[in-house]
């Protein structure tokens, strides 16, 4: 088992672990726990009672967090001639075509999120082997292969999070910052807790929020009461 540091042990002992706290006592919890030397991340993590191997049960999309994510996404976009334009005006870090592409194949990865026109994708897919690992490639379910780039890159840079159910019906997505307030905290991770209740697939049985969790970088996890999120 992994061993642990002094100040994670001493983090941990704020949180009872056999307790399931209210969204208002976890997120003032998780900013008493985060030890970090920087402005932590705070990430909620679900388990949610479906199966992603089913294509009606693949939950995914994205959302503007009411509050942003506390941290500057570096934008590429990938269009030509009036979405090119659109991309810069709407404040895109990078904007090409075949440029960008063969940049990327040459090792470039500086950048957080990929946006790119329908036209473009024949030329985007080039780059699956590199930018799918990553979770970076397009895809139209969570916006980012869109006509409307304008709105896309804005919404990237307020701040837009991605979500999607992994092969162990879990979904991690990050709500914002340390130095957030507990209400902004609050407010994202509402905002976060609807969409996903929205998207419950018809054909999932059963309890479909099995637990919840919320942690700051390197801090310890705390447990959310999966029947009382609000």
């Amino acid at each position: 088992m992994p061993k642990h540091g002094k100040k994670y042990l001493d983090a941990a002992k704020k949180v009872d672990s056999n307790k399931l706290y209210s969204v208002a006592e976890a997120m003032k919890l998780v900013k008493e726990t985060s030890y970090a030397n920087f402005d932590a991340t705070v990430d909620v993590a679900y388990n949610l009672s479906v199966d992603p191997k089913q294509a009606d049960q693949q939950i995914r999309g994205s959302l503007v967090l009411p509050n942003g994510t506390g941290k500057t996404q570096t934008v590429v976009v990938f269009a030509e001639g009036p979405q090119a334009d659109q991309a810069k005006a709407a404040g895109a870090d990078f904007v090409g075509s075949d440029d960008l592409v063969q940049k990327i194949q040459d090792g470039w990865l500086d950048f957080d999120v990929v946006v790119a026109t329908p036209m473009m994708m024949a030329k985007v897919g080039r780059l699956g082997r590199i930018l799918g690992p990553k979770g970076l490639m397009p895809n139209p379910k969570t916006g980012t292969v869109t006509m409307d780039i304008e709105k896309a890159v804005k919404n990237v840079k307020a701040g837009q999070v991605e979500y999607r159910v992994d092969r162990q019906a879990a979904i991690h997505t990050p709500i914002g910052k340390v130095s957030f307030t507990e209400d902004q905290l609050v407010e994202n991770f509402d905002a976060l807790r609807d969409v996903i209740l929205r998207a419950r697939p018809a054909s999932a049985k059963g309890q479909y929020i099995k637990s919840v969790a919320i942690s700051a970088t390197f801090g310890p996890g705390i447990k959310l009461d999966p029947l009382n999120l609000d």
